[in-house]
């Protein structure tokens, strides 16, 4: 166990030191220093339990790619979702929102950060408008599967998996829900989270497409290659729609992008360290139910960034839900080996 987390606990601990060394150059105080460390300790804990759904449906992907892309999306995918999501990514939204160039926003986030958290709250409706469409869409993708087999909640799965023949219904269910929610704010706001919940809609689908398209050019280059450029855009674009929700409630802590940055990438380190063991030891195939409690997670998740359009949803109540979503389904799974070994006992 602890051979897969070994980069995790380094990164852990040069990130705590550089928030005690920010805290210190910010504060001057022994008491600023430990408020510093502490915001970077919660932080990362905010995005694992943000992120351990996340975990579980980047090694449903991974576990079919080839090893070369595996590995290249645990060491780019790293630096990408570490410095592009969690640092880069505030900065464009700043210099998208206030119409400025991003060394202003290098210079916004560190001299007026409360300026700059300001605008990255107040971007807060297409970004989630954005994300929970993209999220929604990889969750009822896989229970609209006519092939799918394996149901957690019966009654409900074998329903979805038998209306799955149906072209296109997840769409259909996804631009309902944008309708119904867009319906719920004032004409300037809807128009707002409409129009960034369709561009979340075409950017799942392209990167559908697309990654056919790149994989199946690829299968054609090497006989037999499964899961490369395409899957990989896949996932760091679902990796992404994550990371919005964990960038945009870190604000509530802090308002210092830096520490931010600490914060979250200490916790994306863990999240990529638990795909590795999820894939390596094959958890997915001995727990039959973890993937869906994953998957549940990942509509309540895209259901919460909805609802946040209108009211605000404390981090600590979408971390909490996810994990019991993914306890459970863990337990559920547990159950079963038991019952299993006992009929074959």
């Amino acid at each position: 166990m602890l051979h897969y987390f070994t980069w995790a606990f380094i990164v852990t601990a040069v990130g705590l030191m550089l928030g005690v060394f920010l805290g210190w150059q910010m504060t001057g105080t022994m008491g600023g220093m430990l408020t510093i460390f502490f915001i970077c300790l919660v932080l990362a804990v905010l995005e694992i339990s943000l992120s351990f759904d996340n975990a579980i449906v980047n090694a449903n992907k991974l576990k079919e790619m080839t090893p070369e892309w595996q590995h290249r999306f645990l060491t780019w995918g790293i630096i990408i979702a570490v410095f592009g999501m969690r640092i880069v990514f505030p900065l464009l939204i700043v210099v998208i929102a206030a119409k400025i160039g991003p060394w202003e926003a290098v210079v916004l986030a560190a001299a007026q950060p409360e300026e700059y958290a300001r605008i990255m709250h107040d971007a807060h409706l297409p970004i989630a408008a954005f994300g929970g469409t993209f999220l929604m869409m990889v969750g009822l993708s896989f229970f609209f599967d006519h092939e799918k087999d394996v149901h957690w909640v019966r009654w409900l799965e074998a329903k979805m998996q038998k209306y799955a023949t149906i072209r296109g219904i997840e769409v259909a269910v996804v631009l309902s829900l944008i309708l119904i929610f867009s319906r719920f704010l004032d004409p300037a706001e809807s128009q707002v989270f409409f129009r960034s919940a369709i561009w979340g809609l075409l950017t799942f689908l392209l990167v559908e497409v697309l990654g056919g398209l790149l994989d199946s050019t690829q299968e054609a280059l090497v006989a037999g290659a499964k899961g490369g450029l395409g899957a990989f855009l896949y996932l760091e674009v679902l990796d992404a729609s994550f990371s919005f929700d964990g960038v945009i409630g870190a604000f509530a802590l802090t308002q210092n992008l830096f520490i931010i940055a600490i914060g979250l990438g200490i916790g994306a380190m863990y999240v990529r360290s638990m795909t590795i063991m999820l894939v390596e030891k094959g958890t997915l195939a001995q727990y039959r139910y973890l993937e869906h409690g994953a998957f549940y997670a990942i509509i309540a998740l895209s259901v919460i960034m909805f609802l946040q359009s209108f009211v605000h949803i404390p981090e600590v109540i979408t971390g909490l839900g996810g994990a019991t979503l993914i306890g459970v389904s863990l337990w559920s799974s547990i159950r079963w080996n038991r019952k299993s070994q006992q009929a074959h006992g």
